[in-house]
């Protein structure tokens, strides 16, 4: 259910420009304008505590900041924060919140740096809670999806205006229902925008049973985990699969594309939520 307007917390809108202009020259010697991706540092606060500094495009750092609380599962409740205020004349987030966070440096304590771009960190037992994510049945229609829909889903991200288009060296990160976009984000790391859509969902109330989330990015453990953290039972990506990412994702039953551009994709796992449409076997040469 979507949460009280009353409770949401309030956020400034600190957006930051995503890319820079730069000169350049080419092969030929030739001098030229391009633009490249703003990277920049976001250190996050909590009721005054340092907690993490992020490299960040700064397109919603205030989403960003939400749904990196979510996905560590510091925070139980959006209710449970007053406040997220972005400066980047100190390139800092503000968070405040209601009540405090219990055990704040024992929860924080234990670090795992990930294979996220830029070396994302995971707090607490997370690895080890995984199997606690509540993803909905196979059988529940809106937990699967179409070999039509899947490509629906692609041509959309197709379609989709980017700074990747325009600047390169960002990944991309899409929640759908079925073939319909409901939310996008680039970031300089595919973890920095997955947290992002996290809190995207989490202010605007969106749960994630009937949900497919996409990235241009490798599925790492860590973003399957995060994707079923989300409640989301079906995952895309235009890159590949690791090891312990394929392993999770089949142990929580979880729909798994990868090599997913235009028509062609693999599907790694998850057989009983998709409804395969079968391309027509291609005549020998």
């Amino acid at each position: 259910m979507p949460t009280h307007a009353a409770q949401r917390p309030r956020l400034t809108q600190a957006s930051a420009p995503l890319t820079r202009a730069i000169e350049v020259r080419d092969e030929f010697g030739a001098a030229r304008s391009i633009t490249i991706p703003a990277e920049r540092p976001l250190t996050i606060f909590v009721d005054k505590r340092e907690l993490v500094t992020l490299m960040t495009l700064g397109a919603a750092p205030e989403l960003l900041a939400l749904g990196y609380l979510r996905n560590q599962r510091l925070v139980d409740s959006i209710d449970d924060i007053e406040s997220i205020t972005v400066d980047w004349d100190v390139q800092a987030a503000a968070v405040k919140t209601r009540r405090g966070i219990a055990d704040f440096e024992a929860r924080t304590a234990k670090r795992v740096v990930t294979t996220g771009c830029g070396q994302g960190t995971v707090f607490g037992n997370l690895m080890s809670e995984i199997d606690a994510s509540a993803l909905p049945a196979a059988t529940d229609p809106g937990a699967r999806l179409s070999q039509s829909a899947l490509y629906g889903l692609l041509a959309a991200m197709r379609q989709q205006e980017s700074t990747y288009k325009s600047a390169g060296s960002v990944h991309g990160c899409a929640l759908f229902r079925q073939a319909g976009m409901l939310t996008f984000v680039e970031d300089v790391g595919r973890h920095n925008a997955i947290d992002t859509i996290a809190g995207w969902m989490w202010l605007h109330g969106v749960e994630g049973g009937d949900k497919a989330f996409y990235t241009t990015g490798r599925l790492t453990s860590e973003m399957v985990m995060k994707s079923a953290q989300m409640g989301v039972p079906i995952i895309v990506s235009r890159s590949g699969v690791t090891q312990m990412g394929y392993e999770t994702a089949k142990r929580l039953g979880m729909l798994l594309f990868g090599r997913a551009t235009n028509r062609h994709f693999i599907c790694y796992c998850g057989f009983d939520r998709f409804d395969a449409e079968p391309e027509p076997p291609r005549n020998p040469v």
